[in-house]
């Protein structure tokens, strides 16, 4: 594996891959993997010649007060995980080289931002659409793929990459999750032990609402309020961000549950700010 920094460099290789037709799949991460990121990895090894992991933590994605100067890395971990795992090159440029100092355009998405994420955190998709229009750019992929954890991440992206004319296939990787069913994040080293016991209680309201549906209750009003009620009742000192219910491609809230729908929710359990989803099919 080879670490390559330069943005003209990675695209220059990669143009040369795709001439040669050779097939790219790209890995776009923030770092400091866990096993969730490897999984990524292995899925796209199976399908592609060379697999490209980008490693950037994306400054215009968190707002002012985010955990930006503090978002965990590890270079030489991460390297090394990523070798084990079987990628070919790993792209870690520096701010400097993805954003000049008078950078001035953007790609947005704002119909799929509303809510969910969007509502909080105003600018944050934004940045991801911005970063990632760029590493597909930069990286000429044939094949990208991203967690569902971030689902409406990966809405907003599909949505980008449809609309642009991207040619790039954008694929979703199920959520890996720790065997208590925690989601697996890079924000989980932020839990104390307590609150690491707490947290697998997100997904476990979660499947709560799932067996309410099939039972045959389709309210999502009810749904998210009795899931609201589930997390003040068994996770103590946590906030509740959002508890939404939305058709899973257009990210706009459902009335009533009469097909495909996800229960997407995000909680703050002391300084960390947690997200997980189900997707429901009736």
């Amino acid at each position: 594996m080879i670490i390559i920094k330069d943005p003209k460099e990675l695209q220059k290789i990669s143009l040369k891959l795709r001439s040669q037709g050779k097939t790219v799949a790209l890995v776009p991460t923030m770092g400091y993997f866990h096993e969730g990121h490897l999984s990524l990895i292995d899925t796209v090894r199976e399908k592609v010649d060379t697999v490209i992991v980008s490693l950037f933590v994306n400054p215009t994605q968190f707002a002012p007060g985010e955990d930006l100067d503090n978002y965990p890395h590890d270079l030489e971990r991460d390297a090394k995980l990523a070798c084990e795992r079987g990628a070919d090159i790993l792209f870690a440029p520096e701010k400097s080289k993805m954003y000049y100092p008078d950078h001035s355009t953007w790609v947005e998405v704002p119909e799929l931002a509303i809510n969910l994420c969007g509502k909080s955190r105003p600018e944050h998709f934004r940045g991801v659409t911005t970063i990632v229009a760029k590493l597909f750019l930069t990286a000429q992929p044939h094949i990208a793929i991203f967690g569902e954890k971030d689902w409406q991440q990966l809405a907003i992206i599909k949505r980008m990459v449809r609309d642009l004319n991207m040619p790039v296939e954008v694929i979703g990787h199920p959520i890996v999750r720790e065997a208590s069913g925690l989601a697996l994040s890079s924000r989980n080293v932020y839990l104390s032990n307590t609150e690491k016991e707490l947290a697998p209680l997100i997904q476990k309201g979660l499947r709560n609402i799932k067996d309410m549906v099939d039972k045959g209750e389709s309210e999502a009003l009810t749904l998210t309020s009795e899931l609201r009620s589930f997390y003040q009742k068994n996770i103590p000192g946590s906030r509740v961000d959002y508890i939404e219910i939305v058709d899973p491609d257009k990210i706009n809230l459902l009335e009533k549950v009469s097909g495909p729908a996800l229960c997407a929710v995000a909680i703050h359990l002391g300084k960390t700010r947690l997200i997980d989803n189900l997707l429901i099919k009736v």
